[in-house]
């Protein structure tokens, strides 16, 4: 291993040690609209590219379901039911992409705007 795999190793680690669980939100939700992005950009020509993005947004709006169902969650009520109602439109209409009859920026303003709301920045 050379040093800089061995660096970034060892700095990784005290990274993810650091990360709060607002971080590793916000890191997840730009992963995913960073994949979306590209596949949009790729367009026809990648459709594997599109449907692992979506499988990706998908997978993430459901661990965030599936966390906002939970009893014991410490969100106030009306913001856990409106962000189900979103990964509920997020669910749907990325099946609707991947039949051909959408388009993924609905996908990509729904992930920023959590993100933003993740580093306390107003909805633009």
């Amino acid at each position: 291993m050379n040093a800089l795999l061995q660096a970034r190793t060892a700095y990784g680690v005290a990274e993810d040690a650091t990360r709060t669980p607002r971080d590793a939100e916000y890191q997840a939700f730009a992963r995913a609209t960073r994949a979306l992005t590209a596949a949009a950009r790729s367009g026809k020509t990648a459709p594997g590219q599109l449907a692992d993005a979506l499988t990706l947004n998908r997978r993430l709006w459901t661990v965030l379901a599936a966390d906002l169902a939970i009893e014991g969650n410490a969100l106030p009520e009306g913001l856990r039911v409106g962000l189900l109602g979103l990964a509920q439109f997020v669910l749907n209409h990325s099946d609707t992409v991947l039949n051909g009859g959408g388009d993924v920026a609905p996908l990509v303003d729904v992930n920023t705007a959590i993100m933003r709301g993740l580093r306390g920045q107003d909805a633009q």
